[in-house]
């Protein structure tokens, strides 16, 4: 007899669970610890690799020099991981100074040789607000809010908050023109399957000139990976301007704080007065920061909540119907893996398309980010947003956390989301709260 080799078919749409937002990576749990969870069916050294990740994500960095755990700083915004992404979980805002959940990216007008943003001089492209002892952080940052309101068409008002960032006490003057952008911190969890969405399922969302006409005209950023040593799709960070998990963890520990990689082996500081002198770089162990990049792979999705519900049944067809779905796409087919079978050809619903979409002044920042310009942003997924809140302890949303609800997420949506926002606002308040408790089942 010949045994034929085929590959991974697709289940019938009536033999598919619709609480299985990461197909085999979900995880059944509603609790604060719900974005912890390991992806079921790894083999013992992938769960050995996975558990040694989990250590270092929550081990506290200390200054140079030192046994374990040495190269804080010498100016940085946090100390660990955890510390910004809460249970695995996004960051909070705060009002005052900058939380040490948040960050604030720097630039000038002008792009860099690989077409990326322009550093700061004395700056860099990113303000550390904390320094070790004996140096001084680049600067610190106020944040206030003033009071928007918006009135629905039956009359209901709701107070929006816009915010305000100042920085304060520069070490040394900032040159003119610098640009600003605040980010909160974002989750950890189902970045293993965007990675494994093929690139041409990402193009083929993509609608750079509009051609169908509705409006929307998402695009894709292409960013420059320093591992790879070429330009590359970009799947994470705010503007899609990072490529891999792996790039993405290097420059966090680099950035965030000040520890030095194969990646990344320049200090944050380099060339700056703050800069330590040491000859200690890469401080991070290829091994440490392998196993955090592999510990954020494989991280499990939350399983979707209430599905049932008939409020919730209609939100999702509400959501539909107002055009959310458009960009935020409800199922995706990642690609074949033959490394990780609970990432291999499964059916999710990360709704995103991983693209940047233009969503007005009121939402934008002025910077541009390789290919992304001062009012885009890459959809971001929304699994686990219902959780938020157990998680968190109070949910903010939005790139900068100014959202306090997601009702006032929706409604600082505009440019190609603005059709969507205005169809959402006219709905009854009924109508409304089904959409948002779809929301809260994702």
């Amino acid at each position: 007899m010949v045994m034929m080799c085929t590959k991974p078919a697709t289940f019938e749409d009536s033999e598919y669970d619709i609480r299985l937002s990461g197909g085999a990576a979900t995880a059944f749990d509603e609790t604060s610890k719900a974005f912890g969870h390991m992806m079921d069916g790894m083999n013992a050294s992938d769960q050995h690799a996975h558990e040694l990740g989990d250590h270092a994500v929550e081990q506290t960095f200390v200054t140079a020099p030192a046994p374990i755990n040495s190269g804080l700083g010498p100016i940085f915004n946090n100390v660990s991981c955890v510390s910004c992404h809460h249970n695995d979980g996004k960051g909070n805002p705060t009002t005052g100074l900058v939380s040490s959940s948040m960050l604030v990216r720097l630039s000038m007008p002008g792009t860099d040789e690989h077409g990326g943003p322009m550093p700061v001089p004395g700056f860099g492209l990113q303000l550390q607000d904390v320094a070790i002892f004996g140096k001084q952080p680049e600067a610190k940052v106020g944040t206030t809010y003033t009071d928007q309101p918006f009135t629905y068409p039956d009359g209901t008002i709701v107070t929006l908050r816009k915010p305000w960032y100042t920085i304060l006490n520069p070490y040394i003057p900032l040159p003119a023109g610098v640009i600003m952008s605040a980010r909160m911190a974002p989750p950890f969890f189902g970045l293993g399957l965007l990675q494994n969405i093929p690139e041409s399922t990402v193009l083929g969302f993509a609608d750079e000139g509009d051609a169908d006409g509705d409006g929307i005209s998402g695009r894709p950023n292409y960013t420059w990976d320093p591992v790879n040593k070429k330009m590359m799709l970009g799947r994470f960070g705010m503007k899609a301007n990072t490529a891999t998990i792996l790039t993405q963890v290097a420059a966090a520990y680099q950035q965030d704080m000040g520890i030095t990689s194969t990646v990344f082996p320049q200090e944050s500081s380099f060339g700056q007065p703050p800069a330590d002198g040491l000859k200690d770089d890469p401080e991070l162990p290829d091994s440490i920061l392998n196993a955090t990049a592999f510990y954020i792979q494989s991280l499990a999705v939350p399983a979707r909540r209430s599905v049932t519900d008939p409020q919730v049944q209609q939100g999702e067809k509400l959501f539909v119907q107002t055009g959310c779905a458009n960009c935020h796409k409800p199922t995706v087919q990642t690609g074949v893996d033959v490394r990780f079978k609970q990432l291999s050809n499964q059916r999710i619903h990360p709704y995103t398309d991983l693209l940047l979409h233009d969503l007005g002044p009121d939402l934008g920042d002025g910077r541009q980010d390789f290919t992304a310009n001062g009012n885009e942003w890459k959809t971001p997924a929304l699994w686990g947003i219902g959780l938020f809140e157990k998680t968190n302890g109070t949910p903010f949303y939005l790139h900068d956390g100014r959202a306090r609800t997601l009702e006032e997420a929706i409604l600082w949506h505009g440019g190609e989301a603005l059709k969507s926002r205005q169809q959402f606002a006219s709905l009854s308040k009924t109508e409304r709260d089904a959409l948002i408790r779809f929301l809260k089942s994702i």
